[in-house]
């Protein structure tokens, strides 16, 4: 059996949500390693009996790279699982770095990210004709920090949706730097575990973030959606209009 490391996107939460290649990675693996803070329990149960099993909420870098390259040069087959997508804020540029160094090649799967599974409970389309095109996903700044370019008062000016991850612990200046760019009423999803058996999601004016977050005791796993499109009415696209022709169809 062929040694590899596989980084996989647990998705949301829920196991229902995992792409089949993720399931399928999961049912062969012989040694998981992930982090039990931020991944749905029901998700874990996907991986053979035999299967080692390695938490990391506790751990650094330094001691998760060698623990990975240990077990791939035993011949095992590794899945380091993430929550939602690896390529999202998933330190996935840093861990695949490191792991080519040591000469070991590794096979990245998607995930569904919190957004998309946040849109969909609530039916919404984030991208409605004649109110926004546009779907930018960012964070506070925090610890990490951004480039200037990035800040989110120059995100903010573009009036788009806007996702914000790992920004609960930051509402109350990310709600104060909003406001200068939408109207106090553009409605905001607030995500907590969505897909989770312990969801909690609800739309409130943008003027209310901070209050709900505090109320909610909101600090982590949590996802806020800015966007007019949620309280947009029918706009119609030229997608499937009649007087829109295309490669497929003729105008009317």
């Amino acid at each position: 059996m062929k040694s590899s490391i596989c980084i996989v996107g647990a998705g949301p939460g829920a196991s229902d949500l995992l792409t089949l290649r993720a399931a399928e990675r999961l049912k062969c693996a012989q040694v998981l390693i992930w982090t039990d803070s931020l991944i749905c329990p029901e998700i874990i149960k996907m991986v053979p009996k035999s299967c080692e099993r390695i938490r990391t909420s506790s751990m650094t870098l330094e001691e998760i790279i060698p623990i990975l390259i240990n077990r791939c040069k035993e011949g095992k087959k590794v899945v380091r699982l993430h929550d939602g997508d690896p390529c999202l804020y998933g330190a996935l540029a840093e861990q695949i770095c490191r792991l080519s160094d040591a000469g070991i090649e590794v096979e990245v799967v998607p995930g569904i990210s919190a957004y998309q599974a946040t849109a969909s409970s609530l039916k919404a389309e984030l991208t409605i004709p004649g109110i926004t095109q546009t779907i930018v996903l960012s964070r506070a700044s925090g610890r990490t920090g951004m480039p200037e370019r990035e800040q989110l008062e120059n995100i903010a000016a573009l009036g788009a949706s806007l996702c914000l991850y790992l920004s609960a612990r930051h509402v109350e200046e990310v709600q104060e730097t909003l406001l200068k760019h939408y109207p106090k009423d553009t409605p905001v999803a607030i995500g907590y575990r969505v897909s989770w058996p312990e969801q909690w999601l609800k739309i409130v004016p943008l003027s209310q973030i901070a209050k709900v977050s505090k109320e909610r005791k909101l600090i982590r796993t949590t996802l806020y959606i800015v966007s007019s499109a949620f309280k947009a009415k029918e706009n119609r696209s030229k997608l499937y209009s009649s007087k829109h022709d295309h490669l497929f169809r003729a105008s009317t």
